[in-house]
């Protein structure tokens, strides 16, 4: 027995040291980077890691940068990227020390990451010890991840809030709980600096060649002023950038004779996130009416599923289809002058009978939007419309916007 003891001793002592000796070469290998900028919060940050990746490159800076989103991607310094490779497919924090080591390789001015913890004990070790960086960004507060940092959304504020920089700078686009975020700042002594969209002008934001919102330029912006590159080549920067797998997207598909448009919007799984995409495309007149709102339900998704089905009435689609499974979830939560519009189609339906179920409700010229989680039968449907040729506009624009597959692949 005390053989063994000994044994266990000494290999307790051998991890201890070998933890310690880690620790200090990722120190060692963050010190090697100048600026390291975090992207937390719940909606946009891959998108936003890749504007503030593309701005500082605008101004001439070597700059790094990891997504962690629909699929995580390592960004080298001439935009060029691959997939981040995981063990078993699994996500693990520690995966940022070898980022990290194989960043410093390049010797760049500044380092971009997407914070990937949701444990707001996880959010801390992640800028403590992972990244410590001195240039923060938290997006926004919305409803997401409320089991493990809720129960309220001010309660998710302060979590995401562990991901400050203490003694820095973090830059938000969030404003109904900037007062959280304030006093959460003032315990870091971190300078908490909010971002106006409104500074982001309709001309710069027709630079742009895919969808995303003048929150997401107005902090890439002033992260990038913050590093000393100015707006017109950060903004340059930005336009050049590749946009992210999961970025919002909509195609122009055909089924037979019908000409349709198709909203992939199931990566803004919140209601509010899910509104303003919505609204977004529909102001640019990317999408049409009539509508046909698409929700995808999962079984361990129940609160979820209703979210959606109320948010129908905000956006009052000519045609709700619910698809996946426990539809009755979302149809009960449909509001009562909406329930005739609802056309159930759940259960695990083989591709052809879920394709044409969904586009038997849609008429031609009609836009569809598909909501909700892109789990399960919102997968299939994104394969099944990846197959149909698309159409072109009158004015000559190219036949779709490029519609994401889950497995972040682009087809046209």
């Amino acid at each position: 027995m005390g053989y063994l003891y000994v044994v266990f001793v000494l290999c307790c002592l051998a991890l201890l040291v070998a933890g310690v000796v880690e620790q200090r070469n990722h120190n060692r290998n963050l010190d090697k980077i100048p600026d390291r900028v975090l992207i937390n919060g719940i909606r946009g940050k891959s998108s936003i890691t890749r504007l503030c990746a593309g701005a500082l490159r605008g101004g001439g800076r070597v700059v790094v940068a990891k997504t962690t989103g629909t699929a995580a991607r390592f960004i080298f310094p001439d935009a060029s990227e691959e997939p981040v490779h995981r063990k078993f497919g699994i996500a693990n924090v520690a995966e940022q020390i070898g980022i990290v080591r194989r960043a410093a390789v390049y010797h760049p001015d500044a380092l971009v990451m997407e914070c990937m913890a949701v444990m707001p004990a996880l959010q801390e070790v992640n800028q403590s010890k992972l990244i410590r960086s001195n240039i923060g960004v938290l997006c926004n507060v919305r409803e997401d991840h409320l089991a493990e940092m809720g129960p309220t959304l001010d309660d998710v504020a302060r979590s995401l809030s562990r991901s400050m920089p203490v003694g820095g700078v973090c830059f938000t686009a969030e404003r109904d709980r900037l007062a959280i975020l304030q006093q959460e700042a003032d315990r870091r002594d971190c300078e908490l600096v909010a971002v106006d969209p409104d500074s982001v002008t309709d001309r710069e934001m027709d630079g742009f060649g895919w969808i995303t919102f003048k929150e997401n330029v107005a902090v890439a912006l002033a992260v990038a002023e913050r590093l000393g590159v100015e707006r017109q080549s950060a903004l340059k920067g930005m336009w050049e950038a590749p946009p992210d797998p999961g970025v919002l997207s909509v195609a122009r598909v055909m089924h037979g004779s019908k000409r349709m448009r198709f909203a992939n919007i199931f990566a803004a799984n919140d209601p509010e996130s899910t509104l303003m995409n919505i609204q977004q495309l529909e102001d640019q007149k990317l999408i049409t009416r009539p509508l046909t709102m698409v929700i995808n339900c999962r079984p361990d998704r129940i609160e979820r599923n209703a979210q959606m089905g109320d948010l129908s009435g905000r956006v009052r689609p000519e045609k709700i289809v619910l698809i996946g499974e426990v539809t009755k979830s979302a149809r009960t939560s449909v509001p009562t002058e909406l329930q005739d519009r609802i056309v159930d189609i759940g259960g695990k339906l083989p591709p052809d009978r879920l394709l044409e179920g969904v586009l038997a409700e849609t008429p031609a010229d009609a836009s569809i939007v598909a909501i909700g989680n892109i789990h399960g039968q919102g997968e299939v449907l994104i394969h099944e419309l990846a197959e149909l040729p698309g159409w072109t506009c009158e004015d000559g624009s190219p036949s779709a916007s490029t519609l994401h597959t889950p497995t972040g692949e682009r087809t046209q």
